[in-house]
């Protein structure tokens, strides 16, 4: 849903900028941009390190079918840690950009940028705080949003191989459960592969601009910025659609829901046993490649009464 706002919201505004070297929405989108951007690392970061946690209480749960089904308020709960974890930490995004206005040698026309320069009319104290994340702002991008997701999530799945290759070898090897979970674990590792790759860039110019910076154009820094965002975009239009191919309950669901839309939900009496029966199937696999327990079907009943 986040690289959804991303894609909605971000990209627009900076196809604008690019054509018209005017910024949509002025200063404001200068200040949101940044901050929808930041957050959006963010909540990959610590829904990468939440993922790794979970397949690290799968691996070390006695048995799947004993795992009690987890409750919608704390899935929500979490969720909510990571949304507003993400965002508090963006806040300074907000107070650390603003509009500016430059004569373009090129054309003669007023061109609109957005500058990293916190605004002189902040109070002292908040001013100290934005330039002290302004001068940490490269390394804290490159050590939270970039080594913690990758380390944790390849320590996760080491420490996760481990166990499964010492305690459960025999039980999990050639099982339908064992099957599932090293597909989850793929995609975990296919997600945090793409994240690393389109967020390495971003590093790469953050480190260069920040030592050599001085000796660089204008037109440069802004070829490097606009990079950066293409790769941004990138990954928020890969990973949606990676997520789906791989986990293939959500992308059955997702299909499910897409084609019922379409079809305007209308029942169909030909149809109604192959839904059922693919409906079956979609929430049997998906039991167990989210380790939730199979729910026992009821005691058949005896036919007829008493009398």
């Amino acid at each position: 849903f986040w690289d959804f706002l991303i894609l909605f919201f971000c990209l627009p505004v900076v196809i604008f900028n690019e054509i018209t070297k005017k910024r949509l929405l002025g200063d404001m989108s200068c200040r949101i941009v940044p901050f929808m951007e930041v957050s959006s690392l963010g909540v990959t970061t610590f829904s990468l390190c939440a993922l790794g946690i979970d397949r690290f209480h799968a691996a070390t749960s006695p048995q799947a079918s004993t795992r009690p089904i987890e409750q919608c308020q704390s899935i929500i709960a979490k969720l909510a840690v990571i949304w507003v974890g993400s965002m508090t930490l963006s806040v300074p995004e907000i107070l650390l950009w603003q509009l500016a206005q430059d004569t373009s040698p090129v054309s003669g026309g007023v061109t609109e940028f957005c500058t990293m320069k916190p605004s002189s009319n902040l109070p002292e104290s908040i001013y100290s705080l934005v330039l002290t994340y302004q001068n940490a702002r490269m390394w804290w991008y490159f050590g939270c949003y970039f080594c913690l997701p990758i380390l944790f999530t390849v320590s996760c799945q080491l420490v996760t191989r481990r166990i499964r290759g010492t305690e459960k070898k025999s039980e999990c090897r050639g099982t339908k459960h064992g099957q599932c979970e090293s597909h989850l674990n793929c995609t975990i590792i296919a997600l945090t592969i793409i994240y690393g790759l389109c967020t390495t860039p971003e590093n790469v110019c953050n480190i260069v601009v920040a030592y050599m910076s001085p000796d660089m154009s204008k037109q440069t820094l802004d070829l490097l910025n606009l990079i950066n965002q293409f790769f941004l975009f990138f990954k928020c239009s890969v990973t949606p659609v990676l997520l789906l191919c791989l986990c293939r309950p959500l992308g059955q669901a997702f299909m499910d829901c897409c084609c019922c839309c379409c079809e305007g939900c209308g029942p169909d009496t030909t149809s109604s046993e192959g839904s059922a029966d693919s409906k079956l199937k979609t929430e049997m696999s998906s039991s167990i490649f989210f380790d939730k327990p199979r729910e026992t079907p009821p005691p058949l009943l005896a036919l007829g009464t008493p009398c």
